[in-house]
C-alpha cells in the first residue's frame, strides 16, 4: 500500500512539473523567437544589412500584401513566402512594423474598381491576369493578381511590384520573385523612410540625348528614386563631390583632355560612374534608310585612354547572338501589300548574368542594340566582374563591320557562332589610378588646387567603383508614334520588356547605397522538383506510406511506452 501511495505521489509531482516546464517553455516561445534554417542556400536567414536596417526604423511602417483570394498555387505560394518574410522582419520592430493582406478592390463596383486598379498602376503596380478556380468543380475564370505589396509610412507611399524585372514564363519567374522579397521589401522600407535624396548627375555636353529617347530613363527611372541634375560637363569647372554618380549615356562627341581631367579627378575623389558608350556607330535606323546594309564607323569619342588605365577596353567590334531580340521584316508581299513579320535578328542580342554578384542576380534578360565586346586589362588593385555577357553562341564582327539585314545567309554561317560568353557589361572596383599622373605641369596642378581647394591626386583617395557597358542604347527607348516613350528595354514591335530599366537601378544602387541591403539580391532559390515519371511509378506506394506510416509510428510509440511502464512499475 505504502508503494501505491509513493508511486502515485510520483506521478503527481512528475506530472505537474512536466506541466510546469510545458508551461515555461509557451511563455518563452511568446516572447522570444528562433528558427533554425537547414536549407542549402539560406533562404529563411535575413541578411545582417536589412536586420540593422529594420531595427532602426525611426517610426510605423505599414505594408499590405495584395495577394489575396482565389489564385494558382505558384501565387499562393509568393503570398505565403512574402507573409513569412514580413513576419522575419516585424519580430525585429514589433511596434514599428506591421503588415496585412488584401484582395485589391475586392466587392466594390466596377466603376471604384477601376479607380482603385489605376491607383496602384500609378505606383508602378501592375496586374497579371490569370486562371483561378470559382468553386470546386465549376471550372476557372480569368481575374486580375497583383503580386505587389504596398508600402505607407509618415503620409507617404510606395508600391513594391514584385514580378519588376521578371517574365512571366512561369515557376522560374516566380520563384525569382520569392529569391528577391527580401531585398525587395528592405529596399522599399529603405526607400521610403528616407528623408533625403542621393544626387544623381546625367552627364551632357558630349552629343548625349536629352530627347524623348530618354523620357524614361529621366522621368520614370531616375526622378522617382534619386535627386536628379542635368550636368553640362562644360559648365563647371569641376565636378562635385556631391554627385553620388553619374550617368554617361550614348555621347557621340569627343571628349576634350579637359573634360577627362574632370571625370578623372571625380574618380580619384571616390566618385562613380555608369558609361553606356557606342564605340560604333550602328542605328536600325540608319539600315532602314539604307539598300539592306552599311559600315559601322568609329564615334571618335577619346575615351580609349582614360577606361584602360581603370581597367577595360572596349573593343571597335559588333557583338551578334543567336540569342537575340526580333526587329520587323519584310516577308514578301500579298498583291501591292508588304508582308512584315518579327524576326530574330543577331544585332540585338539578349544578355544574361550567369554569376552572383547582386547587381544582375535574379535578372531578366538585358536587351542590347549593336555592342561591341569588352576586354578587362591588367590594372593594379582593380578587380573586375563580368556583369553581362552573351549566350554560349556568338560571335564579334571585326572593323570595317558591315551592317546587314541577312548578316546569316547559309546554314553554314551558324558554325561561325562559337565564342561564349562574350562581355558586355563590366563592374570595375578598386582604388583607381589617375590617367593624368605624371603628364600635368606644375603650373595646372596649382590651379587645379586652388580650383578644387585640395591638391591634384594621382591615386584615388578610397575605393572606387564604376560599371562600362558597351552598348549606349541600353539606357535609350523607343518612341511609339500611337503611345509616346516606351519603357526602356521594351521591344516597340511585339511590346516584350526586359531588364534594362532593373539593370540600370541595381548598377547604381550598388554603386550609391553604403547600406549593403542589395546584397539580398544575390540569394538563390533552389526548385526542387519532382520526377514526374517516378511519381508515377511510385504513386501507389507512397500513397500508402502516408496513411500507414503515421499510424505504426503511432503504434510503436504506445508499445513502447507500455512496456517501460511495466517494466518501471511491475511489483
Amino acid at each position: 500500500m505504502t508503494s501505491i501511495r509513493h508511486t502515485l505521489l510520483q506521478l503527481r509531482y512528475g506530472g505537474g512539473l512536466v506541466l510546469a516546464g510545458l508551461l515555461a517553455l509557451n511563455l518563452l516561445a511568446a516572447r522570444f523567437h528562433g528558427r533554425l534554417d537547414l536549407t542549402a542556400e539560406k533562404r529563411f536567414t535575413l541578411s545582417e544589412p536589412t536586420r540593422e536596417m529594420v531595427r532602426a526604423l525611426p517610426d510605423r511602417v505599414e505594408v499590405s500584401i495584395l495577394l489575396e483570394g482565389d489564385m494558382p498555387p505558384g501565387f499562393q505560394k509568393l503570398a505565403t513566402s512574402a507573409e513569412d518574410m514580413l513576419e522575419q522582419l516585424r519580430s525585429l520592430a514589433p511596434d514599428r512594423l506591421v503588415y496585412t493582406s488584401a484582395k485589391p478592390a475586392a466587392g466594390m463596383p466596377d466603376s471604384l474598381k477601376a479607380y482603385v486598379y489605376d491607383s496602384l498602376q500609378a505606383l508602378g503596380i501592375h496586374p497579371t491576369n490569370v486562371k483561378a478556380q470559382t468553386r470546386k468543380g465549376e471550372g476557372s475564370e480569368e481575374t486580375l493578381v497583383f503580386p505587389a505589396a504596398v508600402l505607407q509610412y509618415r503620409g507617404r507611399t510606395l508600391g513594391v511590384d514584385f514580378l519588376q524585372g521578371q517574365e512571366m514564363s512561369g515557376l522560374s519567374s516566380l520563384n525569382n520573385a520569392e529569391a528577391l522579397l527580401e531585398y525587395r521589401l528592405a529596399d522599399a522600407i529603405r526607400r521610403i523612410t528616407e528623408d533625403s535624396l542621393r544626387v544623381i548627375g546625367y552627364l551632357t555636353g558630349n552629343g548625349e540625348p536629352l530627347d524623348l529617347r530618354v523620357y524614361d530613363l529621366i522621368q520614370n527611372t531616375l526622378r522617382p528614386r534619386y535627386a536628379l541634375r542635368i550636368l553640362p560637363i562644360d559648365s563647371v569647372a569641376y565636378i562635385p563631390s556631391s554627385f553620388s554618380a553619374l550617368c554617361v549615356v550614348k555621347p557621340t562627341q569627343r571628349f576634350s583632355e579637359a573634360q577627362k581631367l574632370k571625370l578623372d579627378q571625380y574618380v580619384m575623389r571616390g566618385g562613380r560612374i555608369v558609361w553606356m558608350l557606342d564605340h560604333l556607330f550602328a542605328s536600325l535606323d540608319s539600315l532602314q534608310r539604307s539598300e539592306g546594309s552599311f559600315i559601322a564607323f568609329d564615334t571618335g569619342l577619346e575615351l580609349d585612354d582614360l577606361l584602360f588605365r581603370y581597367g577595360v577596353r572596349v573593343n571597335r567590334d559588333l557583338v551578334q547572338d543567336l540569342q537575340n531580340d526580333g526587329v520587323p521584316s519584310v516577308i514578301g508581299n500579298i498583291g501591292d501589300k508588304p508582308q512584315i513579320q518579327v524576326l530574330p535578328w543577331p544585332y540585338f542580342p539578349l544578355l544574361r548574368h550567369t554569376g552572383s554578384h547582386p547587381i544582375a542576380k535574379n535578372l531578366d534578360y538585358v536587351v542590347a542594340q549593336f555592342p561591341q565586346s569588352i576586354d578587362t586589362v591588367a590594372a593594379p588593385g582593380i578587380s573586375k566582374t563580368i556583369l553581362l555577357s552573351t549566350s554560349e553562341n556568338a560571335r564579334a564582327l571585326q572593323t570595317p563591320a558591315r551592317v546587314e539585314w541577312q548578316s546569316i545567309r547559309r546554314e553554314e554561317d551558324l558554325d561561325d557562332f562559337r565564342r561564349s560568353a562574350i562581355p558586355v557589361a563590366v563592374l570595375l572596383e578598386g582604388r583607381f589610378r589617375s590617367l593624368f599622373a605624371h603628364r600635368l605641369s606644375a603650373a595646372v596642378r596649382d590651379s587645379m588646387a586652388q580650383i578644387l581647394r585640395s591638391p591634384f591626386l594621382e591615386e584615388a583617395s578610397r575605393e572606387g567603383a564604376m560599371v562600362v557597358v558597351s552598348d549606349g542604347d541600353l539606357a535609350v527607348n523607343a518612341v511609339s508614334q500611337q503611345e509616346g516613350p516606351l519603357p526602356m528595354g521594351t521591344n516597340a514591335y511585339t511590346r516584350r520588356a526586359y531588364a534594362n530599366r532593373e539593370f540600370l537601378l541595381n548598377s547604381l544602387e550598388y554603386l550609391t547605397d553604403g547600406s549593403g541591403i542589395l546584397e539580398a539580391r544575390a540569394k538563390d532559390y533552389s526548385l526542387r522538383l519532382l520526377d514526374g515519371e517516378r511519381v508515377e511509378q511510385e504513386r501507389a506506394f507512397w500513397q500508402i506510406m502516408n496513411l500507414a506510416g503515421p499510424m505504426a509510428i503511432v503504434t510503436l510509440l504506445i508499445a513502447c511506452f507500455q512496456y517501460w511502464r511495466r517494466q518501471r512499475y511491475s511489483v
